[in-house]
């Protein structure tokens, strides 16, 4: 006799991470194959030659007889503390390191955010598009993500009206992406004052995920959000990974800030849960004092003439230059979210699109609608390649396109 089917939780039912998913896995096996695959569905620097700054390293040799024990469930005190000194350099004053939370990269973090929060049924606010773990981590905690639409056409900002009418007496957070993933976008300080005040006068945590916070272009003016937020809990998420460039480190970070009395008793089921992994990985912390206290070479990066501005630049010259392409200039993070014509290419899907990229031209992209979003015509590429790269990119992206063009006998 066989033995009984054993099924997945039905908690999986409604999570999905596609960047990781399917096509992910075929990348895998045409790589096996023999196949040089260009992966633009990820962002890990460290696979496109980025390396975490070398006193990050030194610091974490000079101090790794320290770390073969565990450490506080909350994290070692002076990555903590370090947390702690650049919020308040940032004007956030009420930040202390009794309330900060070191874990292996800000996704734990999220899960564990959540799942210390959540009871059935209790909704949270995510943007539309997202950065999918947090419509995951809401379902996988037995909540409901209700998605808050921050459409093209306001260039990428959320639609405040909209979001307003989502409300309910269920909602219990309302979680804010800027610098954005997937789109780019930063929001202005005015945008994400109205957003804290709905957050306010509905009682609700803000989870501010702010990984990509000094990672801007020409110009755009990166905010705190726990600058703005003081009568209600606020929870910033950050870590080493893309700024520092090491994500392979799994260092994440979630300081609260604002009103935290009355959350004293959510705070204690947090390091509930945050015990039940005893700590985060202990070598990775004693590299956060030295990477936030340290130059910031981030800036170098992203500036005219470093190499993120100069992919972007790429991207956006390679938009220009296309018969169907067009995408909003990001002006933050590692990402562009790019839009394909439809008008010109009707029965464009961005799935198969993605597959046939992968099949046929060995380049790896991220569907659009992985990123909880209702329309079949974006994509979502990294910014890490350099940008010669990029170009061969656009090249065979545009042959594809016009493979398309030729078989359906549409006019370019």
């Amino acid at each position: 006799m066989s033995p009984t089917k054993i099924q997945a939780s039905s908690q999986l039912a409604n999570v999905r991470y596609e960047i990781r998913g399917p096509l992910a896995r075929r990348a895998a096996e045409l790589e096996k194959a023999g196949h040089e695959i260009i992966k633009l569905n990820i962002g890990n620097p460290g696979a496109f030659g980025f390396r975490a700054p070398e006193t990050m390293r030194l610091a974490m040799i000079e101090n790794l007889r320290d770390a073969d024990p565990y450490c506080h469930q909350k994290g070692i005190f002076s990555a903590r503390e370090a947390v702690v000194m650049q919020q308040q350099s940032r004007g956030i004053m009420d930040a202390n390191a009794e309330d900060v939370f070191i874990g292996n990269g800000v996704s734990e973090m999220i899960l564990f955010s959540l799942r210390a929060l959540l009871n059935q049924g209790d909704e949270v606010l995510v943007p539309s598009p997202d950065y999918p773990l947090w419509t995951a981590a809401t379902h996988l905690a037995d909540g409901t993500a209700v998605h808050y639409p921050c459409p093209p056409e306001n260039n990428w900002l959320p639609d405040l009206d909209a979001l307003a009418r989502l409300l309910t007496p269920r909602t219990r957070a309302m979680v804010i992406i800027s610098p954005n993933n997937p789109t780019g976008a930063v929001y202005p300080r005015e945008v994400l004052a109205k957003m804290v005040a709905i957050a306010e006068s509905h009682d609700l945590v803000i989870f501010s995920d702010e990984i990509y916070d000094q990672m801007t272009y020409e110009g755009a003016e990166y905010t705190p959000v726990a600058t703005l937020a003081r009568h209600t809990l606020c929870g910033t998420f950050s870590g080493l990974s893309k700024v520092y460039r090491a994500c392979g480190f799994r260092v994440g970070w979630l300081s609260f800030s604002g009103e935290k009395d009355h959350a004293r008793e959510y705070l204690m089921g947090l390091d509930t849960i945050a015990s039940l992994r005893l700590c985060s990985n202990v070598v990775g912390q004693w590299a956060v004092q030295t990477a936030l206290g340290g130059y910031q070479s981030i800036r170098d990066l992203v500036r005219p003439g470093g190499r993120l501005y100069q992919t972007r630049a790429a991207i956006l010259d390679g938009c220009k230059r296309s018969n169907y392409l067009s995408v909003i200039p990001p002006r933050g993070a590692m990402y562009a979210f790019v839009r394909v014509d439809t008008s010109k290419l009707p029965n464009f899907d961005d799935q198969k699109f993605a597959l046939d990229l992968l099949e046929r031209k060995h380049v790896l992209v991220a569907p659009g609608t992985s990123f909880n979003v209702p329309y079949r015509d974006h994509f979502r590429i990294t910014l890490l390649p350099d940008a010669e790269t990029m170009v061969q990119v656009f090249g065979r992206m545009e042959e594809l396109l016009d493979d398309y063009a030729a078989e359906t006998g549409a006019k370019t």
